[in-house]
């Protein structure tokens, strides 16, 4: 019998999907609870805001990250590999496994049903190709807002402290082609001479304050 890759499309004398897409689902699988973890960063402290003085001024909350959420969320990452596990299964005649714990352990335990029947999956799902193509997409969802494709330099977190004391934290990076680095949750501005106390974690939050006050 010949076939054609439900991924990549390249001819395969049997099965669905070929070894490397194959390979390729595999890692992805492994990754999927370290991107989980890893969007927690993008995610706005909701009803905090960032104020360098530590005034007592009351602002309005600033959003949450939608995007980071839905991913989060029940039908993010959790609720995709759920579905596919759940499909899996029910193909080969199983009943359905169990969901428990919280959405870490939820997405490990899919993942890891998943990649425990990857070689059946290959080999004998016809659902393989459209189960390989939207864990892709899902990863790349994911990095696009964990590691953006656009060529940027990791400075490091921000220091800016909320007036509850909460230091904002959230990922600073200096876009390609541009000086200006701006905390995009608390919007602190960050000018070229603080970058290299930023990249060593020495930000002192005086200097912060004068520079606000400046």
């Amino acid at each position: 019998m010949s076939a054609s890759c439900g991924l990549c499309e390249r001819d395969l004398q049997d099965g669905y999907l070929c070894p490397g897409c194959t390979l390729g689902t595999a890692k992805r699988l492994d990754r999927a609870p370290l991107l989980y973890t890893a969007l927690a960063a993008f995610l706005h402290p909701g009803g905090r805001r960032p104020e360098l003085g530590r005034s007592t001024r009351v602002h309005a909350p600033l959003p949450i990250a939608e995007p980071v959420l839905n991913l989060r969320g029940p039908g993010g990452i959790v609720g995709i590999l759920e579905d596919w596990r759940s499909a899996m299964q029910a193909d080969r005649g199983w009943g359905q496994p169990a969901v428990r714990g919280d959405t870490e352990a939820r997405i490990r335990a899919a993942a890891r049903g998943l990649g425990m029947n990857l070689e059946w999956i290959a080999a004998s799902w016809p659902m393989a190709g459209a189960f390989a193509e939207e864990l892709r997409d899902l990863e790349r969802s994911v990095l696009s807002i964990v590691s953006p494709p656009d060529a940027s330099l990791r400075l490091g977190n921000c220091p800016a402290v909320f007036e509850d004391g909460v230091v904002c934290g959230a990922v600073l990076r200096v876009p390609s082609g541009t000086t200006k680095v701006e905390c995009k949750w608390c919007n602190t501005a960050y000018p070229p001479e603080s970058w290299l106390a930023l990249a060593a974690n020495q930000w002192d939050d005086q200097d912060a304050q004068q520079k606000e006050a400046s």
